[in-house]
């Protein structure tokens, strides 16, 4: 069967991850992210007990 061949195909592979690697990786992680983490403080509420009427 050919498809079980690794010969051609993990030369592609390796050649398009290496392509990847050096060429587009720097590319896409040079961008800036719009929407910054901040660091907002947690707010904690405390409920106030309801009131059932049947008690």
């Amino acid at each position: 069967m050919p498809q079980l061949n690794p010969n051609p195909w993990f030369l592609i592979m390796l050649m398009s991850w290496l392509t990847f690697s050096f060429l587009m990786q720097p590319k896409l992680l040079s961008f800036l992210p719009t929407n910054l983490p901040t660091s907002k403080t947690k707010t904690i509420l405390n409920p106030t007990p309801w009131s059932w009427p049947w008690t």
